[in-house]
This record gives C-alpha cells, structure tokens and sequence, in this order.
C-alpha cells in the first residue's frame, strides 16, 4: 500500500446518501474511528474472539437477562443467500441489462433489484456499504470521490462480490459480469473487478477452476517467501496466480507453521489434532470459510453450551454461574469506562491492574467458589489473548473487536491441515530452510539460509512476531527503528494443549467444550477448558488448554506429568456420574513457547502498544523490496488463521502493484511524514477535545487565536454525515422477518469505522466555513468550490501539518479530557 492517500475532493451532494442501502446504517450510531491512535471505544458487549470460548451460562429465572439487540431497520427485501453458498452451482444466468430510466435518478445504474442485498454480502466481505475502503482509495479506483461516479462503483463491487459467492468454486470473468452492466460504465467495471481480484476479494483459493489460472510458466521477477504458513502460502498462490516466480523457504519439516494437525494413532483408533490453530473465528466473511467450501466441506459449529465443574469435580451452581459471569461482564464495563476517563495514560496501564483495583472494590464478601469461578473467566480471558493480564493493554487490548466477521465459531472437520495441504499443493516450498539473514537494496534481495543464498527481485518475510522480537534473523541494513520500535511493544503470548485419543467417548456428546476451575489463581489456567473433537477428528479426542502463567509453567512440565494431571482432573469429574475414564491411547502435548519458528502462540496488543503497531510492522521496507505479513501484521484481524491468510492476499497485491511500477518506470509514492505514528497519536489526542465543532467537522486551531491567518487542522468524519431528508424514520413496512441475520451482522453495522479526512486551513477560512448553511454536504461543496481544498487521509497529510500538530499540542500542553 502506498504510505500516502491520494486527494479528497469534495463531492457536491452526494446522491450515495439517498440510496437505500444507506439506510443499513442510519438506524446505529457510528462508533469513534476504532484506528485511531487514542480513541478509546466504550463497550465490551458482543465480544467474540476477544473472550476466549464463548459459552452460555445456565439461564436463572430469577436473573435479569441482558436486552435484546435492537433490530435493524432496512427497506422491503428478500432474504440474501449466505456469504458462502451451501450449494454448488454455475452462476445464474445473468439477467437483461436494464434501461437506464430517464428520471431525476437516470445517472444511478440498476443492475438488479437486489442492492440491499448485495451490501449486505459486502458488508460481511470487510467493505462498508455505501462508502469506500481506504484500500480503494489508495488504489485509485474512481478519479474523484463522492458523487455518481462513486454510488455506481460501489454498486458494482457489491454485485461482483454477490456474484462470486455465488458459487465461489468457479473462475468469475468480466466478460459475465459485463452482460449487466451498462456500457457507459465500462470504466468502472474493469476498475472493480480488477481491485478485487488482485486483492484477493474473489477468484481466490483452491478450487480447479482457480487453480487453472496459474500460469504453466511464470512471466515476472522472481520472489522469495520465508516461512509457509497461512500467510506464506496464500502470497505464494497469488503470487503464481499473477505469473510471478516463486519460491517459498520453510524451516520446519512441514507447512502450515502455528496451523498444525497431527495423526493421533492408539489401536484401531485415530483422529487427526489441531495442536496450533483450531477455531474458524466467524464465518460471515471469513476466507477460510470459503476455501473450505471449495473443499466440500461444511464447517462445525461450536456449540456454545459450556458447563463449568468445581475443583472437587462437582458441577457449578447455576445461581453462582450467572451471578458470577454477570459480575465479571460488569467489571469488564466499568473497565472500559475507566479507560475513556483515563485518555491517553490507559496506554501504559494493564487491563490486569484495572481489573483487579475493581474487583477489590466491589468483590466483597464472594464465596471461595465465587473467586474460582472469576479466575476462570480470567483464565480464558489469558486464553483469548494468548497473554497474561498483567501485559495487556487497557487501552488497546480489544482494538480489533470492530472488525469481528460475525457468525458461529467452526470447527473444519478433519482438521485445519486440510487447508494448509489444499494451499500447498503445487507451491514450490524448499522445507528445512532455516533462514539467518536477508539483505535488501534497491537491486533486489539475498536471503541466505545455512549455507546457501537465494537472490530474488522481492522477499515477503512471514515469520512468527516471536521470531522477529528474538532477532533470529539478521536484516542488512538493520530495519527502520520505527518497526523495530513496534517489533518491541506489540506483545506475543502462549497457549499450549494436552492433545488426548481415548478408546472411547465417556464424556456427553451433546457438547464441545467443557471448563475446570482451580483453587490456584497462579494456575487458573492449567487445563481450564476442555475440547471434544469427537465429532470432527475421526476419533474420541479431547484437548486440554493451557492459558496465561501456566502455559509458561507448562513449557518445562514433563509431558507424563501433564497427562496424569489432566486425568486426575477428569476423573474428578465423570468417576463420581458411575462414568470411568480409560487412559488414552496416545497423548501430545505442545511447547509452542520453546519451538524456535514460532517462540509463542499469537500477538496481542500489550502495555504501551496500540493496533498503529500492527500497521507498522505490516509496512514495506527497502523501497518496495522487502514485505511483512502475518497474524502480527494485520490491526483488522490479529491472532486469527484468517487475519494470517488476508495478510498474504495483502500483501501479493502490494508486491504485484511494486513490481509493475517498476516495470513502468513509475516512483510508489510514499508518505513524507518521518514521525507518522508520533503524530497521528498526537492528532486523535486533539480531536478528542477539538476547538471547534459542527455537524461532522471539526477543528483546532493553531497559533495566536487573533490571528486571523493562523494554521488550523480540519477533520471531517465521512462516515457520519448525513442527508438530510422529512421522511427519516423507518416505516414497519421496512422491519426485515429475518431478524437473525441482522443481529448476527449487527456488529458490522454499529462498528463501521468512520473514515476521517483532514486538511489545513487558515482560521478565517474555518469560522468562514462553520457558518455555512445548509448541513454537511453544502460545507464540503463549499471547502471545494469556495475555497479550492482537497482533503487527504491522515497519511496524506505531510511534514507541514506534523508540524503544525505538534506546535498546537505544545501550545495546549499536557491537556486531558475531562
């Protein structure tokens, strides 16, 4: 991605506002822009990755139970078809182009009937459904947002997406696409199609008819990948895909690096084990939910029933379950509030320290099971983390809980390898290749493993965070200081597992997951949640988790030890039901801490860091010669398989857009700034108590406030202007029978990042524009005709308003919010 952001040029108004599919949004209220640097978001309800295992505690009549979702308003609609079509099929015939009707509307392209719909599908596939990514943006995919132009293109990207989920085992062509879109915008066509195809939005994955377009013989430089897990195999395919050479060095025996299932065999008895990656989180969206589909296969749903027993193997009170999860839920709320009185100091705090200052607080008087229990829910907080609380940071620690996919957590039945296998197949991988330096210049790349260097024209590094913090790899010249920087402050857990294979299920089938508590809150973690994998491994399996302090203990346990701890545990908990526990047939347990191509499990955002860290380390390096990826390099999507696997797609179209420039002799542009993330966090530390404000604007001001012709730094929040209209409001007409649907997407709609553009204007030119009448949109016409400015993102900004920024801060010195 280019480091800057082309210019916004203000729109006269905009006719995408009076769209219905607009109206996917008005009915929430846009939360702050969750990448910025010091905006800290309020609620924790709704959490889906970040709270570990989700489960259901059992329902008290006596307990309040907490209020329904509030349903979504939308225009009249049909059902539409889920993100990932149950049935295989070509793609429809396409329908007639339609007349473009003559009326106040003729410029707004009809390509169906269906435009809800398919910014519904669009909404699940990452895009905001009636505005452009920054992804776009930077791609230069319309010559001037907002207006026509931009209402048309959206249109088409959501129905090229639709169409592709479709049926997401077949190659979708233009020429298809083309029988239905009207000639005049032929332009925007090709623009759509082919952000999303070199993006990696759809013609990806597995399926035979994907697999045909890699060219027999590859047409472009030559690029070397280190490390060929999800994120190295997903940029190798794509890579190929495009014509690229390519050549993937691995340093284990195998693929699929922190992705691992292992054959267990005891008897007549096998299953296949996820000792790393085992949770699809989310599958609305979710690309592994595609490439499994492609697979012919249908993901298992977690089922979210969890009973919980007691250190003496008897089952935890209902009374004492609920009231216990209602009080941690509360603790989580009152944390979330403090971090938003604390401003920009919750940085250097622990979600541990505030968390136990509010238990102490309100904690008295529980029962010893009471505590247990609440350590449970710490434990699988740890869980969740891949860290302990006492590294997490409160104000970051759930930065990316905006970009949920939504939907039920999966099991892939067989196992995860099944991806790891299907992605692999026909990539050139040089296994057993431990790579010790990468050297990087304007001529290209070495990257030498042992004795050997292999040279190439580009290098994608994809090695594991912990490698990157242990400096196992030499870089020459040395990396940037600021991604050493963020290297340093991101933090990187563990997680370790007890992988069972018993002769026979003696635990209850109508559950995957079962909880522990312990007496030791040191050891909260220690075998404190139970897998079953019996109905999608093959064989009665059962995996034993260990989070937090423990997961560290456990890394020198010896494995015999380990297993007869979990056995004493489970003994405790079926011998007193009449139930025997055999032993099992074979056992692994991981040391994921200690295996030197991973040094831990997953990144988190630790104290002092923030989700810009992921940005920084997601960043090209050597003028477009050396790229990152990875679980550790995506804000979106961290500690996920698939936030792994879009990282690769990420960055094959970062490496494909270098390498054409090069082709053409064309400079990338990139970002003036020296100091981006200094002073981005200066910049959201501004805004958060800006000078002036007025329908989406706001502004602070610089200098002497007489001085008429004095800096000042506009923000404008696109996300949150609105059109005016008599008939807002939604009509009953407009409640869609599905709700389901809606609250299982409900996060995307409330969570939809704004997209903030900034310019410099003199302090006339500001109070000039605040007394503009006519709302939002005739402001913008008005910063466009009137006074002739464009508006960047915050990349696009440049040494002058880092400057500025930073002579305001100085001038406000240490101010915090009230």
């Amino acid at each position: 991605m280019s480091d800057s952001d082309p210019p916004f040029f203000p729109p006269t108004p905009n006719p995408l506002l009076s769209y219905p599919f607009s109206s996917l949004l008005s009915s929430s209220t846009p939360s702050p822009n969750p990448s910025s640097n010091y905006d800290l978001h309020v609620s924790f309800q709704g959490k889906r990755k970040r709270t570990g295992v989700r489960r259901k505690a059992p329902i008290v009549s006596t307990l309040q139970s907490n209020p329904p979702l509030p349903p979504i308003s939308l225009p009249p609609t049909t059902l539409p078809p889920p993100p990932i079509s149950q049935t295989a099929h070509p793609f429809k015939t396409p329908l007639e182009k339609p007349n473009i009707p003559s009326d106040i509307s003729e410029e707004i392209i009809v390509i169906n009937r269906e435009a809800t719909n398919e910014a519904l599908i669009a909404l699940t596939a990452g895009f905001p459904a009636d505005s452009l990514t920054e992804e776009e943006i930077e791609a230069n995919v319309i010559s001037s947002i907002g207006g026509i132009e931009q209402v048309n293109y959206i249109l088409i990207r959501n129905h090229i997406l639709s169409r592709w989920r479709e049926n997401v085992s077949n190659w979708l062509t233009k020429e298809f696409l083309a029988s239905v879109i009207p000639d005049h915008c032929e332009v925007l066509l090709n623009s759509a199609y082919n952000f999303l195809v070199s993006h990696g939005y759809v013609n990806f994955g597995v399926a035979p008819a994907i697999k045909e377009k890699i060219p027999a013989e590859p047409t472009k430089p030559s690029i070397i990948i280190i490390g060929a897990g999800l994120a190295g195999l997903a940029a190798a395919r794509q890579l190929m895909c495009f014509g690229f050479k390519v050549v993937v060095l691995e340093g284990r025996k195998r693929s699929g690096g922190r992705v691992y299932t292992k054959r267990m065999e005891g008897g007549s008895k096998f299953a296949a084990a996820d000792l790393g990656g085992s949770v699809l989180t989310g599958t609305l969206g979710n690309p592994l939910g595609i490439i499994g589909k492609q697979l012919g296969s249908s993901l298992h749903k977690v089922r979210d029933k969890c009973p919980l027993y007691r250190p003496d193997g008897k089952p935890v009170n209902p009374d004492v379950d609920s009231k216990v999860e209602n009080a941690f839920n509360r603790l989580l709320e009152k944390t979330s509030r403090l971090r938003q009185t604390m401003g920009e100091v919750a940085v250097d705090v622990s979600l541990g320290a505030s968390l136990e200052a509010f238990r102490q607080v309100y904690g008295d008087a529980v029962t010893d099971e009471e505590l247990n229990l609440f350590n449970w829910h710490l434990a699988n907080l740890e869980y969740a983390n891949a860290g302990l609380l006492s590294k997490l940071s409160l104000a970051f620690w759930d930065q990316d809980d905006p970009y949920d996919m939504g939907g039920d957590h999966c099991f892939l039945p067989g196992g995860n390898g099944r991806f790891v296998q299907a992605l692999a197949e026909n990539v050139p991988i040089l296994y057993e290749k431990t790579v010790h330096t990468i050297r990087y210049g304007v001529d290209g790349v070495q990257v030498i493993a042992g004795g050997q260097v292999y040279e190439g024209n580009m290098a994608l590094c994809t090695v594991s965070l912990g490698v990157l913090k242990n400096g196992s790899i030499k870089f020459v010249p040395e990396l940037p200081q600021r991604k050493i920087d963020g290297i340093r402050r991101l933090g990187f857990g563990l997680l370790n597992k007890v992988a069972m294979l018993f002769p026979y299920v003696f635990w209850r089938t109508d559950i995957d997951t079962f909880g522990h508590l312990s007496e030791d809150p040191s050891r909260r973690g220690e075998f404190f949640l139970f897998y079953s994998y019996a109905t999608v491994a093959g064989g009665p399996l059962l995996i034993a988790l260990v989070a937090g302090e423990a997961a560290h203990n456990f890394e020198s346990m010896p494995p015999t030890d380990a297993v007869s701890a979990v056995l004493q545990i489970l003994r405790g908990i079926f011998e007193p039901q009449g139930i025997d526990v055999p032993d099992p047939l074979q056992s692994v347990c991981t040391r994921w801490g200690t295996d030197s191509f991973s040094l831990g499990s997953y990144s988190h955002v630790a104290v002092g860091a923030s989700g810009d860290d992921y940005d920084i380390l997601a960043e090209s390096v050597g003028d477009g010669r050396l790229f990152f990826a990875g679980e550790a390099t995506t804000r979106r999507y961290p500690a996920t398989m698939h936030g792994a696997f879009l990282s690769g797609l990420r960055e094959a179209a970062n490496m494909a857009r270098h390498a054409n420039a090069r082709s053409l002799n064309i400079e990338v542009e990139r970002s003036l700034s020296k100091n981006t993330q200094s002073c981005a966090a200066l910049l959201e530390d501004l805004f958060r108590e800006p000078d002036l404000e007025f329908g989406s604007f706001s502004i602070n001001f610089g200098g002497k406030t007489s001085d008429p012709k004095s800096t000042a730094i506009l923000r404008v929040a696109l996300g949150a202007i609105k059109k005016k209209s008599n008939s807002e409001g939604t009509r009953a007409d407009q409640q869609h029978s599905n709700k389901l649907l809606f609250h299982q997407l409900q996060s995307h709609y409330n969570q939809q990042q704004q997209l903030h553009v900034y310019t410099l204007l003199s302090q006339q030119q500001a109070l000039e524009l605040r007394e503009v009448r006519g709302g939002d949109e005739m402001r913008l016409h008005y910063l466009s005709e009137k006074l002739g400015v464009k508006l960047v993102g915050r990349k696009g900004l440049g040494p002058a308003a880092d400057a500025a920024i930073a002579s305001i801060k100085a001038e406000r010195g240490n101010r915090r919010p009230q």
